[in-house]
């Protein structure tokens, strides 16, 4: 069964707040957050209910915060150049792709907000781990707790944050580990300043090895040790940590528990396919929403009966479309020209479903790291670098390359992995530019939202805000 999450609304979880599209944000519901974790069965429906949140319940719970959108569109929409135009009409995505943030910036403070939410929610559950009699039970219960609670971390360290490296000691500051729950109105007004980045990864990979040594390896419709093992990946990646980053992957893929589709499309038009590692589910009452979120809602401009499904916000740049060889299927299958602009602006074709689920991590890219990581450490780990890269190529119906280079590596992922929340976090691991700017600037990181700053003294503002 494959390993995905539940986009359910959140029943009970401690007093959570929640936004709305932009910043009207009150508590919708809440109980008593002291006793909200009672019983083992109160655990159950907090922990169902973060996983939820995870992906945008669009029932005004929480709308798309996390992997719902912002988690990969945002990613997008700060590496821009020769890759998307915005033109849409929200102005706090539109000044995310022109790097002209302000402090108040509605997705910064959402983003922000709702990811705290899930942490908090992870922090409670492991704060209440005795009221679960099973021991194997308690056991994957912190697991998922641990992985929810670090998986949050990683996203916002790199979108809040200066980069890993930036500094020699990544000294830089970070974002506020809170890693206690918030029960009480005195904890709630506690203040507290940025970790460094260093400590922030530190306490990520602490969160992600406890999570993959304590998730099975099949666990239902959830997480599991395997999708704990793809975010490590991920996390060594970012760090240029590519003997771990390898090791990571490696045990992913040597699992046999993934295989690639046939197709490119697959993946993107059928749930819990054989090649999504890490996955959300939506459906028709469970969503991120069909008007003012969503990854369809943004990147789609199809024809639909006189309308169109879809906003037509992110244009896909010509430039990029013709990155891709003319014979490769991602060009021919999943790009195409929108209703919007007058039938001459392409656009991406993976988010075309308002209810499709979201693959948050493929087998594919682990894949292309295994792949990078061999050839950075001139080893064969698992399969050689041209075996990884080929089995890709092939798929999409290009040539296969018979010594690969590094370079070769990095376009076909920026080509495979395109509008899934990767782009700005590989520039700046491979210390590259979008535009003019370098991989370092600080307007490629999202400023604290001011209204954190103003609630909390000790907490200092990122450079240019």
């Amino acid at each position: 069964m494959k390993k995905t999450i539940i986009s359910l609304s959140l029943a009970m979880i401690l007093g959570v707040s929640a936004c709305d599209k932009r910043l009207d944000i009150e508590p919708r519901q809440s109980v008593d957050a002291a006793t909200a974790l009672a019983s083992e069965q109160d655990i159950e429906s907090a922990l169902i209910g973060a996983y939820g949140v995870l992906g945008g319940t669009g029932g005004g719970l929480a709308d798309a915060e996390l992997y719902g959108t912002n988690l990969l569109l945002l990613p997008d929409l700060l590496a821009a150049d020769s890759y998307v135009e915005w033109r849409g009409s929200f102005a706090s995505y539109r000044e995310v792709t022109s790097r002209q943030m302000l402090a108040t910036n509605a997705e910064a403070q959402r983003t922000w907000i709702t990811a705290y939410q899930v942490i908090n929610v992870a922090n409670n559950i492991l704060g209440s781990l005795d009221k679960v009699s099973n021991p194997d039970r308690k056991t994957e219960v912190e697991g998922e707790a641990r992985f929810l609670r670090g998986i949050m971390y990683f996203e916002l360290v790199r979108l809040f944050s200066l980069p890993w490296g930036a500094t020699a000691a990544n000294s830089q500051p970070g974002v506020p580990l809170v890693l206690r729950a918030t029960l009480t109105q005195e904890q709630a007004a506690e203040t507290k300043a940025r970790n460094t980045v260093a400590e922030v990864y530190a306490q990520v990979i602490d969160d992600l090895t406890k999570a993959k040594d304590a998730m099975p390896e099949d666990n239902g419709l959830r997480a599991n040790r395997f999708a704990a093992l793809a975010f490590l990946s991920r996390v060594y990646l970012q760090q240029s940590d590519y003997a771990k980053a390898l090791a990571a992957a490696n045990e992913v893929i040597e699992s046999g528990n993934y295989q690639l589709n046939n197709d490119v499309t697959t993946v993107f038009r059928n749930k819990n396919t054989d090649e999504s590692v890490f996955e959300i589910q939506e459906n028709t009452q469970n969503n991120p929403g069909t008007s003012n979120d969503g990854l369809t809602t943004f990147y789609a401009s199809i024809p639909a009966g006189g309308a169109a499904v879809g906003r037509g916000d992110v244009q896909v740049l010509n430039a990029f479309v013709e990155s891709y060889a003319t014979t490769d299927k991602r060009r021919t299958e999943l790009f195409y020209i929108g209703v919007k602009g007058n039938g001459t602006r392409y656009y991406s074709g993976k988010w075309a479903d308002f209810y499709a689920n979201i693959p948050v991590i493929r087998l594919s890219e682990m894949l292309l790291t295994r792949a990078e990581c061999n050839l950075r450490l001139a080893s064969t780990t698992g399969a050689t670098p041209a075996e990884d890269l080929n089995t890709v190529r092939t798929r999409a119906g290009l040539a296969p390359i018979a010594a690969p280079t590094l370079a070769d590596v990095l376009k076909e992922r920026t080509q495979e992995l395109a509008f899934e929340g990767q782009r700005i976090h590989d520039i700046k691991r491979t210390k590259g530019k979008t535009g003019t700017l370098n991989w370092d600037d600080p307007k490629l990181v999202m400023p604290i939202p001011k209204r954190e700053i103003d609630a909390n003294n000790q907490l200092v503002q990122n450079a240019g805000y």
